[in-house]
């Protein structure tokens, strides 16, 4: 155990001493699930944890706690490690910042509130503003909620409200005229749809880093299986293995790849 442990730590030493596009180099000549690669990815989240915070921080008044905006951008930098190609971009940094912001507005894109807002909830979002400029300036510090719903007298619920109302973007009419000019188009006329595809690409991507990781008879089935639209049974006679074979070797196989996916996630 001790061997296995030092050898780690030395592996560890010498990949600390390489730059970042030697690592992502490195990254994308290994082989996914070795120890080294794991380990290169380790060191380049870990230099990169800074970048993260930063892209965090101005989400800082927000509802949603800081270490779970800090595991959802850890996710986006993970997937600009795993996509960025050091002989066509310029650094790393530079590509992984938009990828973890992109991130982390998909996760209020998700979970975001209701356009309506209560009028007593938006009068208390102004206060609350003024409140916590003031006493910045009084404490020399950021206050607290319990100081910050005393001066203004409210509750901790209430304060909660204020803060989930300064989460909701401001909205327009789509009927609303781009400019004075007489049969203006509306803003509705150039708004685009949501590329339903841009989520699948990113999906698919996440999925393809741990594809390899499958036998290939796994692979087969489910390529048959989610792209050929074919049953169970239709592949069990093709492969010559029965439908519960398949049923069983399908679950396994979908069942490893959420579990790398999901662990992903969490390890960072």
């Amino acid at each position: 155990m001790t061997n296995v442990t030092t050898g780690a730590t030395g592996l560890r030493t010498r990949l600390r001493q390489l730059s970042d596009d030697e690592l992502l180099g490195r990254l994308r000549v290994l082989p996914r699930g070795s120890e080294e690669r794991a380990a290169a990815c380790e060191i380049l989240v870990e230099r990169h944890e800074k970048l993260v915070r930063s892209c965090v921080r101005q989400y800082r008044n927000s509802p949603e706690p800081t270490e779970d905006l800090m595991q959802v951008g850890y996710v986006g930098l993970l997937k600009a490690i795993n996509n960025y190609d050091p002989a066509i971009g310029n650094s790393l940094s530079a590509y992984a910042a938009p990828c973890v912001s992109g991130e982390i507005k998909r996760h209020f894109r998700d979970k975001r509130w209701q356009i309506h807002v209560r009028r007593s909830a938006q009068e208390a979002l102004l206060e609350l503003r003024k409140a916590t400029e003031e006493l910045t300036h009084q404490l020399g510090r950021q206050p607290g909620d319990g100081e910050l719903a005393e001066r203004l007298g409210i509750s901790d619920e209430e304060l909660l409200e204020a803060r989930q109302a300064d989460m909701v973007f401001t909205t327009y009419s789509l009927d609303a005229p781009l400019s004075d000019r007489d049969e203006s188009a509306e803003l509705g006329d150039v708004l685009g749809d949501e590329d339903a595809e841009v989520d699948r690409a990113i999906d698919m991507a996440a999925l393809a880093t741990h594809w390899d990781e499958l036998p290939e008879r796994e692979q087969r089935i489910l390529v048959m299986r989610f792209y050929g639209n074919l049953t169970q049974a239709e592949i069990g006679t093709r492969l010559g293995i029965s439908q519960m074979h398949v049923s069983r070797l399908l679950t396994r196989a979908l069942g490893h790849l959420r579990d790398r996916l999901l662990d992903a996630a969490v390890s960072v």
